[in-house]
């Protein structure tokens, strides 16, 4: 395939508190410094949350990273760790760009 990244979703996790928002909700800006190692790094090139109700966002990694290692990174989250995030990591692949 040309161009697959494998694409990481979040999503409210069991300790996730009603009623607060995102950036309120415990663990959150330390999954945001979890990710900033790989924005440092070279290895993250887009990220952020989604802003509808439904929560959650998604971490897009540059090309080249594998399944494995996004996965692992992935579950080394701490908000993962602690349940206020669940993730899941799905191929993607790029069919149109610029």
């Amino acid at each position: 395939m040309k161009d697959t990244r494998y694409v990481v979703f979040h999503r409210p996790g069991p300790a996730w508190q009603q009623g607060k928002s995102m950036f309120e909700q415990p663990g959150v800006m330390q999954h945001v410094q979890h990710y900033r190692q790989w924005l440092i790094s070279g290895k993250l090139e887009l990220g952020g949350p989604h802003l509808d109700a439904a929560g959650g966002g998604m971490m897009i990694p540059v090309a080249g990273i594998s399944e494995e290692e996004v996965q692992r990174f992935a579950l080394e989250d701490p908000a993962v760790k602690d349940g206020t995030l669940l993730v899941e990591v799905r191929p993607w692949l790029i069919g149109m760009s610029k």
